[in-house]
């Protein structure tokens, strides 16, 4: 387990984070709204890693970031819809989820056939992107039901030797979630509100339902 820290990575060490990915293994490093593991999706040990590390199967698809939506639309079946919302939306803390392509393992997707997408502002994140090129997973870096992890101290304490190279980009502040719309549905379905407000979706698209509480 390695510790280093964003401000200083030289190429070597970002190098060698790359080549953890391609490897298999597994990376914590801060994404827009909280510290995010990251994996190569099309790498089953390194899938099959971010499982175990997180403590439980998964229910719903891994997040993947992307750095442009050609990035997003190679992983996708890219609709209209999709299109002009990233357009205006993109880069920014909103997830959007759409259809899966199935380049993408059932184990990415839940076998839902959708997968949830997101362009970040983070410079580092947008770098491991274009390193490693292709997108990369960012589930939340925490044991399910667990909070979500602020700092690498957070993250730490609850992940240990589990993850192979920790990224300290300090202490996160601001909005620690993004915004979740499902583009899948007709109307759009927003699953969780975050920066990206409900109005401004609504104004966006016309009509926006909310999830329903079970």
């Amino acid at each position: 387990m390695r510790v280093l820290k964003a401000d200083d990575l030289d190429g070597e060490d970002f190098v060698d984070i790359v080549r953890t990915l391609e490897r298999g293994r597994v990376i914590c490093f801060p994404t827009d709204t909280a510290y995010g593991l990251g994996v190569d999706p099309f790498n089953p040990s390194g899938v099959e890693r971010l499982f175990e590390i997180k403590g439980r199967p998964e229910s719903k698809p891994v997040l993947l970031l992307v750095d442009s939506v050609a990035m997003a639309e190679s992983v996708s079946d890219p609709t209209p819809k999709f299109q002009g919302a990233a357009s205006v939306f993109w880069p920014g803390p909103i997830t959007m989820v759409v259809h899966a392509s199935g380049d993408l393992s059932t184990r990415i997707t839940a076998d839902t056939g959708t997968v949830g997408l997101r362009w970040p502002r983070m410079p580092l994140a947008i770098r491991l992107i274009e390193g490693l090129g292709r997108p990369v997973t960012a589930t939340s870096a925490n044991r399910s039901q667990e909070p979500v992890a602020r700092s690498v101290t957070e993250a730490m304490e609850q992940l240990g030797g589990g993850v192979d190279v920790y990224v300290d980009g300090g202490h996160l502040q601001g909005e620690h979630v993004s915004t979740v719309i499902d583009l899948t549905e007709q109307p759009p379905v927003l699953l969780r509100e975050g920066p990206v407000s409900y109005r401004a979706l609504s104004k966006f698209f016309g009509e926006v339902a909310r999830m329903r509480s079970n």
